[in-house]
């Protein structure tokens, strides 16, 4: 048995224009639910609100998320997500989707671990740290 890991992202209000965001960058099926789809109109303002949203990505990323519904600010922290490959035109598109509109805290560079390396926040407050390590010599 395989055990996964899928970030779990938290927005406020505006998670169905970031999942499609995402969906733009690595492709995929993209689910959304509102919480007036699980839950039945109510006409209160969560309605249409994503209750739940689930991107499987064409190369087999995973990313879920959802809006706080008013009054939820969710925890105070910070999380990244860490994306790492060794296909330099998939892992550099990443790159460049991800870190456009968004601010770069590291360029998408050579590292002194022998990789690329950058760090950006996407434009929707999403941290991502991007290693494009190189293939296994031959």
């Amino acid at each position: 048995m395989t055990a996964r890991v899928s970030p779990y992202l938290s927005f406020a209000g505006d998670a169905r224009d970031a999942m499609r965001f995402y969906r733009s960058v690595f492709g995929g099926d993209l689910q959304i639910a509102t919480f007036g789809d699980l839950h039945g109109p109510t006409g209160a303002a969560a309605d249409d609100l994503v209750a739940h949203a689930m991107l499987r990505g064409s190369s087999g990323i995973v990313l879920m998320g959802s809006d706080r519904t008013p009054g939820d600010d969710g925890p105070d922290g910070t999380s990244s997500i860490t994306l790492g490959g060794d296909d330099e035109t998939e892992m550099t598109g990443y790159w460049e989707r991800l870190s456009a509109e968004g601010a770069v805290t590291v360029a998408f560079a050579p590292s002194p671990w022998g990789a690329r390396y950058g760090r950006c926040t996407d434009r929707f407050g999403t941290d991502w740290l991007v290693n494009l390590t190189p293939p296994p010599a031959s």
